[in-house]
């Protein structure tokens, strides 16, 4: 009975030490504007980033043919984006979804 006990506290301790460590993978919708950041993921088939913010929140950006990227100003290809990369974002609310205007690549 008190190993039955003491496994159960364990894996309710294991379940809520996994809840709590776990990364937010809700994606967030904010308000258009300027936004920093750090691509959390990069998916170049879909032309598509996650980018976190420093409060936490999930921005999912699907870029257009509208869409701008740049470092030190000048033009760049979608490749040049990986994970990890700081980059600044533009972008405009529409609806439920974030399109971004442009994206500025700030370090790698």
């Amino acid at each position: 009975m008190r190993k039955a006990v003491m496994m159960s506290i364990a894996l309710v301790f294991g379940v809520i030490m996994l809840q709590s460590c776990g990364e937010n993978k809700e994606t967030d919708l904010v308000e258009s504007g300027t936004y920093t950041g750090v691509a959390e993921e990069v998916e170049p088939e879909e032309k598509e980033i996650y980018v976190r913010t420093p409060d936490d929140k999930l921005l999912e950006l699907y870029f257009t043919d509208q869409t701008k990227l740049s470092k030190n100003g000048n033009e760049v290809s979608f490749d040049m984006l990986s994970e990890g990369t700081k980059v600044e974002v533009e972008l405009e609310k529409k609806g439920k979804r974030l399109d971004p205007i442009h994206v500025e690549i700030l370090s790698e």
